[in-house]
């Protein structure tokens, strides 16, 4: 019984600690919603200039038509005899397809909200084998074409270049027979049913989109390079670059893809699914989905322009030690009233919580006008200040009100680091936590707690 009131000190120091959770959700529910209105800002974006892009070929079709006749019957059960008419294509894939481009970065704003968009420059060059037509029953082959897909053919700008063994051809809106597996442009080549003898395609485009970029290594050997002045790239898709070099002045990616390691080709020639959906994030950083949900219909190299950590992973990341916060300035307060015999109301208990809390508030907020530093800085500043001016009246002396304005200015400075060191967060917040709890135990490893118990008013 000489605990007694010890232990009921502890649990409204306990019972304040969840209460102020309700505060910290409630912030964490207002990231969470901002997160949602950059969204849709992204696509709006989408929706008015170009989406996320998908690239697939170029490749060469040849349509068909075929008519038999055959016998049926008809609905009362007689014989008679039909036309049977059906229409396809056949798709040649490139011997090899080297594709060289530049992606050069932009922004679009939408109110407070800065989308990532860009144009990339490229030049595609795809040499193709002989393709012999097989003969069948009652089949005539259309005029060949040439086939160049992608997600959102809004993002062309100006007018592509394509020659076909140094010839130009002219590009037309449309896959043709494709249609159904691909949007995208298209250049007649050919005599209708003869074969196709080895050529060359060459494709010079600026293609404009947003975010990502995703391009098909749908050829027997895939030779695929872009550079950009982005700082900080994603790469996701099905293939990693094969070599990289990451500087201040941007990235230069390699894939060397052989359809022996890709699934391209045989995703190309399926009977189902849309080849050029657009690409966003799903996920995880590293999952590239279909605007619908389901997984890429193709193998795809990804380059991705998104912030990889942006201001509200910075700021939700900060906000998820906000209890620690709590808890260590509480447990300060508790070894202040219960050493120094300094009487503290739970009132100013939750004040001081509140003040906490209201730190990761501003600096949601300030982050979406100035750098997320700066934004750091001022909101710290600011809570710092008011602990301090605060706590002088409280613990009645502005030195103790300097020394928890010091420990809050530390935890502020490690919190720092923590969301800047992405790699070793989880280490440097391990070892501040054993840290603290060392120092508490030291520092109270001589203390009687059963006679603060009895001396506690």
């Amino acid at each position: 019984m000489k605990s007694l009131k010890l232990l009921l000190r502890f649990l409204t120091v306990g019972g304040l600690v969840l209460l102020l959770l309700i505060p910290l959700m409630m912030i964490r529910g207002v990231i969470q919603d901002r997160e949602l209105y950059r969204a849709q800002a992204e696509h709006r974006v989408s929706q008015s200039m170009a989406g996320p892009q998908q690239v697939v070929g170029p490749l060469r079709v040849v349509p068909w038509r075929e008519e038999r006749v055959v016998n049926a019957v008809n609905e009362n059960g007689k014989p008679e005899v039909r036309r049977d008419v059906k229409e396809g294509y056949l798709v040649q894939m490139p011997t090899s397809l080297v594709v060289d481009g530049r992606l050069q970065p932009g922004e679009r704003r939408i109110g407070l909200y800065t989308v990532n968009v860009y144009e990339w420059k490229a030049a595609m060059n795809a040499d193709f084998a002989p393709l012999q037509v097989p003969a069948a029953d009652g089949r005539s082959y259309g005029q060949p074409y040439v086939v160049v897909g992608m997600a959102d053919v809004r993002g062309l700008v100006g007018t592509p270049s394509l020659k076909v063994d140094g010839v130009p051809r002219t590009l037309a809106a449309g896959t043709g027979a494709m249609s159904l597996r691909m949007d995208g442009v298209h250049a007649l080549i050919g005599t209708p049913g003869a074969s196709l003898p080895a050529s060359r395609a060459q494709l010079e485009m600026t293609l404009a989109g947003t975010q990502s970029i995703g391009i098909s290594p749908i050829a027997d050997s895939n030779d695929i390079t872009m550079s950009s002045p982005w700082r900080q790239p994603l790469f996701g898709g099905r293939f990693l670059p094969n070599s990289k070099t990451l500087d201040g002045t941007g990235f230069t990616a390699r894939w060397q893809v052989s359809s022996l390691a890709s699934a391209a080709q045989s995703q190309l020639e399926s009977a189902s699914g849309k080849l050029t959906q657009p690409l966003s994030l799903g996920a995880t950083p590293s999952e590239y989905v279909a605007d619908d949900g389901s997984a890429s219909a193709i193998d795809s190299a990804v380059v991705s322009l998104v912030d990889t950590v942006d201001v509200y992973t910075q700021v939700d990341r900060a906000s998820k030690y906000g209890i620690l916060f709590v808890v260590l300035t509480f447990v300060g307060f508790a070894l202040f009233e219960l050493i120094k015999r300094l009487p503290i109301h739970p009132l100013q208990y939750l004040l001081v919580g509140l003040a906490l809390a209201v730190f990761f508030l501003l600096l949601l907020s300030l982050s979406e006008h100035i750098a997320f530093w700066q934004a750091y800085l001022v909101s710290a500043a600011a809570c710092i200040g008011l602990q301090f001016f605060y706590l002088s009246g409280v613990l009645q002396s502005w030195l103790r009100a300097a020394g928890f304005a010091t420990m809050l200015t530390a935890l502020y400075g490690v919190l720092y680091l923590l969301l800047k060191s992405e790699n070793n967060a989880l280490l440097m917040g391990s070892l501040l936590l054993f840290g603290i709890l060392a120092v508490i135990m030291w520092v109270t490893r001589k203390v009687d707690w059963y006679a603060l118990g009895t001396e506690l008013r």
